[in-house]
């Protein structure tokens, strides 16, 4: 396992338990649970996810296992609390490529955070309508679907900018009282011409 303090970086050779232990939507939605909101225990996990707490202890007893997350310090001696050990989960596109676990696992984790932006829509558009978040939201937030035309290198500079950038704005709004939790979910995915296949064809024969 490659790790630093805020990234679990996967390997599809090396970490195949662990891909495979991530490939439960209870699991991924638990993980995510606890980087978003901070260490709670399999009971208030069952009460947010709407699983029974025999559900969600096991579950997190796997992301334990593969470590993903760690036990946390305890309110009582009750019942275990649980924190993640990284803030995200990363790996290299190119290497998952190199296996059918690996394409299957980045396939299923597109099509989660798909469905977190979706359930992030949904709450945001709560949140203001409650009065849960200030009139100074409205404006920054939003959703965009540019298809800029760019190179396979571009993509790649823009991904490493936004990255940057990134970083640098969290560590200004670290301490900041005003800061809140952004979803920000990114996608760059080329699309080859409709046409493509078929030319390619043409030329080969």
């Amino acid at each position: 396992m490659d790790s630093d303090e805020h990234r679990r970086l996967l390997d599809p050779e090396r970490d195949t338990a662990a891909l495979k232990a991530l490939t439960h939507p209870l699991r991924i939605r638990l993980l995510g649970l606890l980087r978003q909101e901070g260490p709670a225990t399999a009971s208030e996990l069952a009460a947010r996810t709407g699983e029974s707490s025999a559900s969600t202890s096991y579950h997190l007893r796997v992301l334990a296992k593969y470590a993903f997350i760690a036990e946390a310090e305890h309110r009582d001696g009750r019942e275990r609390r649980w924190r993640a050990l990284h803030t995200l989960t990363s790996w290299s596109n190119e290497t998952m490529e190199s296996t059918a676990a690996g394409r299957a696992f980045v396939s299923l984790s597109r099509r989660q955070q798909v469905e977190h932006l979706e359930s992030s829509l949904a709450r945001h558009e709560a949140d203001l309508a409650a009065g849960r978040l200030g009139q100074e939201w409205v404006e920054p937030s939003g959703i965009s679907d540019l298809m800029p035309r760019l190179t396979a290198r571009s993509l790649t500079e823009l991904w490493d900018t936004v990255a940057r950038k990134l970083d640098e704005l969290t560590a200004r709004d670290a301490d900041d009282p005003h800061a809140e939790h952004v979803v920000l979910l990114t996608a760059g995915l080329p699309l080859a011409p409709p046409d493509r296949g078929d030319t390619d064809q043409q030329g080969a024969s």
